[in-house]
């Protein structure tokens, strides 16, 4: 009876840290969204108002005045959708070489490959600045922020993607290679199925570290007609003040498409991030 006692405190314990966790999690989207919905005034003041007394949904209209929406969620996903689909299928590619295939010199290139996941990105910004705008003549387009991504989009999740593999026994590509399936059909018919939580996980890191790239942006792109939403945000602060509430309507209005991507992925998110803890 105690026993069963004491697992009941457990439980409500660990239920109440989650709800705490959830919460910490969820109230800088919950302040930006109220905040959005105040005047400049009310959102000064102190204390703040949790919520607001006065919901002024007039801001998002007035933020749409200036702010083409549409134009840079067309923007925005013109560099995401090929970035991310080129960066995950290359990733697989990349991940079932170092998992499957035996070519001389594969573990030390892998280790060089592992590498350079710590090489910090300000090293290589000027080089591939100088690369991409005076060699190759692609300064104010997008090219320079896709054409990276065919390489898996970084080390990191090439690497993920063969740690899944190696999980995988060989006795299945093996099984299908009688049965007359040739590489690739082994590929995507067992192996990439099988490791559908990995490929996600990729493909959701891909468009976060995407959308949430502001420098990279910032440096290639310089007709507002490409501006991206991540761009086009930095236009409504200046040096003569900043409208806060039409601002924070921007803001919110940006992050929806994502939340609503994650939404949708989250299931596979999720188990792909507990299970990566899981492979040796």
């Amino acid at each position: 009876m105690i026993s069963k006692k004491r697992d009941m405190a457990v439980r409500w314990a660990a239920t109440l840290l989650v709800l705490i966790f959830a919460a910490a999690v969820l109230l800088p989207i919950w302040w930006i969204f109220r905040s959005s919905l105040m005047s400049t005034g009310t959102i000064n003041q102190y204390p703040p108002e949790l919520i607001p007394h006065e919901w002024l949904w007039s801001n998002y209209s007035k933020a749409l005045e200036t702010f083409d929406y549409w134009l840079y969620f067309k923007n925005t996903f013109t560099i995401i959708i090929p970035a991310v689909t080129f960066g995950t299928i290359t990733a697989i590619f990349c991940g079932y070489a170092f998992a499957r295939l035996r070519f001389r010199g594969k573990n030390v290139f892998f280790k060089v490959c592992v590498g350079t996941i710590l090489l910090p990105g300000m090293v290589t910004l000027i080089p591939l600045y100088i690369f991409w705008t005076k060699g190759l003549g692609l300064g104010d387009t997008y090219w320079p922020l896709i054409l990276p991504f065919l390489t898996g989009g970084g080390f990191f999740n090439i690497f993920l993607i063969r740690q899944f593999l190696m999980t995988i026994p060989m006795e299945l590509d093996e099984a299908a290679s009688i049965d007359g399936a040739g590489r690739m059909r082994i590929l995507w018919t067992i192996l990439v199925p099988a490791i559908k939580p990995a490929v996600v996980v990729v493909a959701m890191m891909l468009f976060i570290q995407i959308w949430n790239d502001l420098l990279q942006q910032i440096i290639y792109i310089n007709s507002m007609s490409k501006f991206t939403f991540a761009i086009a945000l930095t236009n409504f602060t200046g040096s003569f003040g900043t409208n806060w509430p039409v601002a924070l309507a921007a803001t919110f209005m940006t992050i929806l498409p994502g939340i609503v991507i994650y939404i949708l992925g989250q299931k596979s998110f999720v188990e792909g991030i507990v299970l990566t803890g899981m492979k040796n």
